[in-house]
């Protein structure tokens, strides 16, 4: 009996530490690594204040610094910065701007995507062909008579998303969420079915399943908000802190949803199994003509009263 328990306790915690991983793995496999779904998820914050707001300083900055050298001294650049960075703020309201973010973010998507899953694919950094972007701020700051705007060069221009000395390494990570999005949920279930057919107790056992997968969930929630922290912190520019929190809050939501759902999962194991025992028949309490050793016990005779 005391090897039984063993066996099922380790067993059972082994599929309650692998829960949250295998929920991590499927989150990263079939949700980030997924084009479409990607795209989905990023078309939102097209319309999110903190995302319009980093996109107009950023392509403002970059389209400044591109007539910098075109203008008649050095200082052009930088008079025209606000105008064009009122310019950019503009187009991220328009119908255009939703377009090229949506192209945008499939571009990049898929450049890293094939770089990940492709390992004949050529050594060097990852690159995105950003031009139809350019083509359609040039086209909108032309139609708002912008100076120097037709000057803004497009030209089919490979822009680096990865070094190169990542990729090898993301590369591998990808391989291995690949593998254990299939192979951690799979021994999760296996694990907790044998500990559980394994136990003395199988009552015990589930309501023990419950609550590690419950304590699971909770902690996948903790890890998820202390990412979200860590990530916000290293970030170096204070201004576009709302813009990627407004990213991984889009990112990780399906992370979150699948976290409450293992939390609230193993709650209500734990709770039903809990409630069906108590409410059970109680067995080994021996009945009043029944022995200790379980033979059957003859009342006591009584005597006639004379």
């Amino acid at each position: 009996m005391p090897l039984r328990d063993a066996l099922s306790a380790t067993l059972l915690t082994l599929a309650c530490l692998l829960a949250p991983s295998g929920t991590l793995a499927a989150w990263a496999t079939h949700g980030v690594a997924d084009t479409g779904r990607y795209v989905d998820t990023m078309a939102p914050l097209a319309t999110d204040p903190a995302v319009r707001n980093a996109v107009a300083d950023a392509v403002g900055d970059e389209v400044a610094r591109t007539l910098a050298p075109a203008g008649a001294d050095t200082d052009t650049g930088a008079a025209l910065a606000p105008f064009v960075r009122d310019a950019v703020h503009s187009f991220t309201r328009t119908e255009a701007y939703r377009i090229a973010w949506e192209a945008g973010n499939r571009a990049v998507h898929d450049a890293v995507l094939h770089a990940l899953r492709d390992d004949t694919a050529p050594r060097g950094p990852v690159t995105v062909d950003l031009a139809p972007v350019t083509a359609r701020v040039k086209q909108r700051l032309t139609a708002d008579h912008m100076p120097y705007a037709h000057r803004i060069p497009v030209e089919h221009t490979e822009v680096p998303v990865v070094p190169a000395e990542e990729v090898a390494g993301l590369r591998k990570g990808y391989h291995v969420l690949d593998a254990a999005a299939f192979w951690l949920p799979l021994a999760t279930v296996v694990l907790a079915v044998t500990g559980i057919a394994v136990a003395a107790r199988r009552r015990r056992a589930l309501t023990a399943t419950g609550l590690g997968t419950a304590l699971g969930g909770a902690l996948l929630v903790l890890a998820v908000a202390v990412g979200r922290r860590l990530t916000l912190a290293d970030l170096p520019d204070h201004l576009h802190r709302p813009a990627a929190a407004a990213i991984y809050d889009a990112l990780t939501a399906t992370l979150r949803t699948a976290s409450w759902l293992l939390l609230a999962l193993g709650l209500t194991v734990a709770l039903v199994s809990w409630l069906t025992g108590r409410r059970g028949p109680r067995r080994g309490a021996p009945s009043p003509a029944t022995a200790p050793d379980g033979r059957f016990r003859r009342p006591p005779a009584t005597l006639p009263r004379p």
